[in-house]
């Protein structure tokens, strides 16, 4: 009966797990039907592209609003291959998409903030990706822009091969695709042709009707009506008249002929793209987070005890000295080899979020494998530009190798040298912070995500003169505050008396707990049922539970699973204690 219990536990899994990567390629439908379109007039104004800071907020929003980094790195390609945008332009906008892809693990782990423990690992583990990547951003491109060396380097590597158009392979793609076309399908050269300018596609779905199409181009000898500014635009000079109101010539029509409908949902649905995206949307929300919490529920019960021990100890433990350090590229390669098994960085990245969440996975495995998703999806995309056609080969494979040569490029800036992995230290920082305030998880990617890409898009819009004006003070402000917060941990005696604390300043300046009770304050007002205000006031008293804890901190790491100790004791008497707090409290 174990035996068969753990095998059905097992099925189980791998169904919710197939049920995860659906949704997820459902969700990413549903961003584009919401704000395709909207993606496509943001790529279309070339004189905003034309400053790197705006190319790159331009990158991480419209890859929020796809959802995809692959859909947003197609536009781009589209856009070089039909002379709008160069290569070098192009550079910050495959920046930005890096930057943006990593959302969507970050969206996972709030799914976990039930546990303060495992949200603390979770969101860690998630993190990590987002600080490698605007790390990675802020020294490369203002390295790029005033070299340009991954522009001249993948230029070099793309003219010094012959490289022959060929048919990038479908992988996991093969089992997901049954179900995810049967609920949707995309016209994904709808939002190219949005992005290069073309009137016809503004107008069309982006819900594709017709799976099948064949196109005749026929030459007929017709004068045609068009609406041109003048005679320059004729196919030839002989073949071209005005009458005062139209201008005529002689034109080659294509004419398409639908064959084939496809076979999914949505095709004789008479819904807007806005309200079929809004749909897919919620049910995609509903089966991604429902999935996850039956996914971490298996988990927990499939590993504890000594079966977690073992698989944690295998995940973790290092080679034997001298060959230690050989760990970590492994799990480069490894998070490489998976995320091209299954095409998406934020799939294997989000796959594993619920596993660093219930310690199975630490913060410093995670890392080196979500660098290798970063290298995976970039080979992915080297592979789907080498199914390019002839004419715009070329360009699609400086862009993909742009992509994988920004990702290697951020390796070697914070992983070789153990002290220059900042992003680990960073990530359990804010680890740390959203556990006790975990409304600031939501500040985060609001903030980071959203607002401050749009203040940059906003003031880049507005011109350099007023982007460096405001940008810069802020920027300075910020570089001494960090090196005051340096010298306050490592050497106070090198600053003034005032400066080694910020007590000088009011508390709400340098604490998050005056917000953190107006947080709570809201919080109690909004809720409308007893069950909810009890856990809003039971979140504004944290002193209480936090006292507990802190006994018994030498019994358990911060970032080590409880339930993997041997001491289930030291747990029950933390949660009895807390227990007996709240029943005299009360």
């Amino acid at each position: 009966m174990r035996v068969l219990v753990s095998v059905g536990k097992f099925i189980l899994l791998l169904g919710f797990l197939y049920m995860f990567i659906c949704s997820l390629d459902i969700l990413s439908s549903a961003f584009q039907l919401v704000g395709g379109k909207a993606a496509g007039d943001i790529l279309q104004d070339n004189t905003i592209l034309s400053n790197p800071l705006a190319g790159l907020v331009i990158g991480v929003l419209v890859t929020l609003l796809v959802q995809s980094s692959s859909t947003s790195s197609s536009i781009v390609v589209s856009m070089v291959s039909s002379g709008l945008l160069t290569v070098q332009l192009a550079v910050p906008i495959i920046m930005g998409t890096n930057i943006g892809t990593s959302v969507t693990n970050t969206l996972v782990a709030m799914t976990q903030a039930g546990d303060r423990s495992t949200f603390r690992r979770a969101f860690a583990g998630a993190t990590v990706h987002d600080f490698f990547n605007w790390l990675s951003v802020l020294v490369l491109l203002p390295l790029e822009t005033a070299t340009g060396y991954m522009y001249y380097v993948t230029k070099l590597i793309v003219d010094s091969f012959k490289i022959e158009s060929g048919e990038a392979p479908d992988l996991l793609n093969v089992i997901t695709d049954v179900l995810t076309e049967s609920i949707i399908q995309l016209d994904q050269a709808v939002i190219s042709g949005i992005a290069i300018g073309d009137p016809a596609a503004r107008n069309k779905s982006l819900i594709k009707k017709w799976c099948q199409t064949f196109t005749n181009t026929v030459s007929l000898q017709t004068l045609m009506n068009v609406t041109v500014p003048g005679p320059e635009n004729c196919t030839s000079p002989s073949l071209c008249w005005d009458d005062g109101n139209y201008t005529f010539t002689l034109k080659n029509i294509s004419e398409t002929y639908n064959v084939q409908k496809c076979k999914h949902l949505f095709v004789n649905v008479n819904l807007s793209d806005l309200a079929v995206g809004l749909i897919l949307l919620a049910l995609s929300l509903l089966v991604l987070c429902s999935c996850l919490i039956l996914i971490v529920k298996l988990l927990n019960s499939m590993l504890k005890g000594q079966v977690a021990a073992v698989i944690k100890k295998i995940l973790n433990t290092n080679f034997p000295f001298p060959f230690g350090w050989v760990t970590g590229y492994i799990a480069i390669l490894v998070g490489a080899g998976m995320t091209f098994i299954v095409q998406s960085s934020s799939v294997f990245t989000s796959a594993i979020t619920p596993l660093v969440g219930i310690g199975v996975i630490s913060i410093e495995r995670a890392y080196p494998l979500s660098l290798g998703s970063n290298i995976g999806t970039t080979t992915t995309a080297i592979l789907a530009a080498m199914a390019s056609p002839g004419d715009t080969l070329a360009n699609a494979l400086q862009i993909a190798l742009v992509h994988f040569l920004f990702n290697i490029s951020g390796i070697i800036l914070w992983y070789p040298i153990p002290f220059t992995r900042l992003p680990i230290r960073l990530a359990k920082g804010l680890g740390n912070i959203t556990a006790s305030y975990r409304w600031f998880a939501g500040v985060y990617i609001i903030s980071f995500f959203f607002l401050l890409p749009l203040l940059i898009f906003s003031l880049s819009l507005a011109g350099w003169q007023v982007l460096a004006g405001v940008g810069a003070p802020l920027v300075i402000m910020l570089i001494i505050i960090l090196v005051i917060n340096l010298l306050q941990k490592r050497k106070p005696g090198c600053l003034p008396a005032a400066l080694r604390s910020w007590d000088f300043l009011p508390l709400w300046a340098h604490s998050l707990a005056p917000w953190d009770k107006v947080v709570g304050v809201f919080t109690a007002k909004c809720c409308c049922c007893c069950k909810c205000c009890q856990l809003a006031a039971d979140d504004q008293e944290p002193g209480e539970k936090e006292s507990v804890e802190k006994n018994y901190k030498s019994h358990t790491e911060v970032y080590d699973n409880p339930a993997m100790s041997a001491e289930k004791e030291v747990e029950n008497e933390i949660n009895l204690e807390l227990k007996i707090l709240k029943m005299t409290r009360l």
